[in-house]
C-alpha cells in the first residue's frame, strides 16, 4: 500500500511537471493553435485508416495511378485554398480527401505485411506513434528555435535521397537501397521535431493555418509509418526463410 501511493505520488509530480513544462514554454495562443492542430491531424489519421481498409476489403476503390493522382489533386487544391477563417469545412474536405486516397495508395505495402505476418502492421503503427509522439515532445519542450537550423539539412539530404532512388532504378543496387530506407527513416523523424518547432514559429507570426499545419505532420507520419513497415516486413521474411532453411 506504502509502495503504491508512493507510485502514484511520483506519477502525479512527473505529470504536474509535464504540463508546467507546456505552459512554460509555450505561449496560450500557441498551446490552442496546437491543438487544433492535432485534432485535425488525428482525423487525417482516421480518414488515412479508412482509406487502407477500402483497399485491402472492398472492391469499390483501389491503390492505383488514379487514387495517386486523387490525393496529389486534393493536396495541390487544399494548398490553392488560403485559410480565411471561414472556409474550413471546404478545406477538411479537402484534407479528407487527402488522407483517405494517402491511405489508399498505402493498400499494396499493407497487402504484402499482411501476407508476411498480419501483426506487422500494429507493430509499425505503435512504432510510429511512439516515435512521433517523442520527437514532437522534444520538439515542444525545446528552446525556442533550436531545431529550426535543421531544415536546410534535411532537405538537402531528402533530395540527396530521392536522386539516389531514381538512380538506384538503373542501377539496382541493394546497398544504396538501404541506404536510402534507413537515412530516410532519420531524415524524415528530423522533420517532426523541425516541422513541429516550425509551425510554433508560423503561429507567433500569426500564421493560423492549422489545416494546412496538420498536413505536414501528416506527411511526416506516413512517411516514417512507410519506411518502418518496410524494414519490419523485410526483417521478417528473412527471419521466416531463415526457420524454413533450418
Amino acid at each position: 500500500m506504502v509502495t503504491g501511493s508512493v507510485f502514484s505520488a511520483m506519477e502525479g509530480l512527473n505529470f504536474q511537471r509535464f504540463t508546467r513544462g507546456l505552459t512554460e514554454n509555450l505561449e496560450p495562443q500557441v498551446r490552442q493553435h496546437l491543438k487544433n492542430v492535432y485534432a485535425t491531424f488525428t482525423l487525417a489519421g482516421i480518414a488515412a485508416a479508412a482509406g487502407s481498409y477500402a483497399h485491402m476489403y472492398s472492391t469499390l476503390v483501389g491503390a492505383g495511378l488514379l487514387t495517386g493522382l486523387m490525393a496529389l489533386g486534393s493536396l495541390l487544391w487544399l494548398m490553392a485554398t488560403p485559410y480565411d477563417g471561414k472556409n474550413s469545412p471546404h478545406r477538411l474536405a479537402l484534407l479528407g480527401s487527402f488522407a483517405f486516397f494517402t491511405g489508399c495508395n498505402l493498400g499494396p505495402l499493407l497487402d504484402i505485411a499482411m501476407i508476411v505476418n498480419p501483426t506487422l502492421v500494429m507493430q509499425a503503427l505503435l512504432g510510429t506513434s511512439v516515435v512521433f509522439g517523442c520527437f514532437s515532445l522534444s520538439a515542444l519542450f525545446a528552446p525556442r528555435g533550436q531545431y529550426l537550423y535543421l531544415g536546410g539539412t534535411l532537405l538537402s539530404a531528402l533530395s540527396t535521397l530521392f536522386w539516389l532512388s531514381f538512380l538506384n532504378i538503373f542501377f539496382g543496387s541493394r546497398l544504396i537501397y538501404q541506404v536510402n530506407l534507413y537515412v530516410g527513416l532519420l531524415v524524415m523523424c528530423g522533420f517532426i521535431v523541425f516541422d513541429t518547432q516550425n509551425i510554433m514559429e508560423k503561429v507567433r507570426r500569426g500564421d493560423k493555418d492549422y489545416i494546412m499545419h496538420s498536413v505536414e505532420l501528416f506527411i511526416d507520419f506516413v512517411a516514417v509509418f512507410k519506411r518502418l513497415l518496410i524494414i519490419l516486413t523485410e526483417k521478417e521474411a528473412q527471419s521466416q526463410k531463415k526457420r524454413r532453411r533450418d
